[in-house]
């Protein structure tokens, strides 16, 4: 397989269930009403879509990085040295707005998710501990460059052993089941319907990304199954 289609790899598999989970989302929007409320003058339904848009940018920008740089060096080529460097600030970029459209789509449907406040309080607390351990371990055991990748960018990062110490001791894919979840909090917090749907959303599409995209480039860097 040249190196054009290996860019693709696994990408239709991404398209398809991005498409069924665009079309699950807002199907149920489209039955029980998900978008009452506003912030800052703009629409529930606009923060709702800004929420599902980002992780959808971010996931497509960490493909065509990972990929375009692992088969064609196009980063660094580009922009030399700072290649990697730029590659994560456009990362935390993406990362951050997450969290921040989430939070802010939580504020604009406040109070909609009827359940106790104390239990979805307790909940909110259950799902942020583990997330700091991991975010912990990833910054401890791991290393920051690592987790974005670096190892499309830098050969070195290709002899590293894997990571048995911190949260890593109990779990492999720690990020995506602990550090994605602090997505939850805001909806659990505010007790809103639609950030707890876009919560939702966004887990889920984080496994479409680890199983098109992550999962097979670690079969061509590690020549893992």
């Amino acid at each position: 397989m040249n190196n054009s289609k290996l860019i693709f790899e696994g990408q239709f598999l991404h398209l398809s269930f991005l498409a069924i989970l665009i079309a699950a989302i807002f199907g149920i929007t489209g039955i029980w009403d998900f978008f009452e409320g506003q912030y800052l003058g703009i629409s529930t339904a606009t923060w709702f879509c800004l929420s599902i848009a980002t992780p959808i940018l971010h996931q497509v920008y960490v493909w065509f990085c990972w990929r375009t740089q692992f088969h064609f060096s196009l980063i660094t080529r580009v922009f030399g040295q700072v290649g990697f460097t730029y590659y994560g600030i456009g990362f935390f970029i993406l990362f951050f707005l997450r969290f921040v459209f989430v939070t802010i789509l939580a504020i604009s449907n406040r109070d909609t998710f009827s359940a106790d406040t104390s239990l979805l309080y307790a909940l909110a607390i259950i799902i942020t501990l583990p997330a700091l351990y991991l975010f912990y371990s990833v910054k401890r055991y791991f290393g920051i460059n690592r987790a974005l990748g670096a190892d499309h960018f830098d050969e070195s990062y290709r002899n590293s052993p894997l990571v048995t110490k911190g949260i890593y001791k109990f779990v492999n894919n720690g990020m995506y089941i602990f550090g994605v979840a602090i997505i939850w909090v805001p909806g659990l917090v505010f007790a809103s319907r639609a950030a707890l749907l876009a919560a939702m959303f966004q887990h889920l599409y984080i496994w479409v990304h680890y199983y098109a995209t992550e999962k097979q480039d670690m079969k061509r860097i590690y020549g893992l199954d």
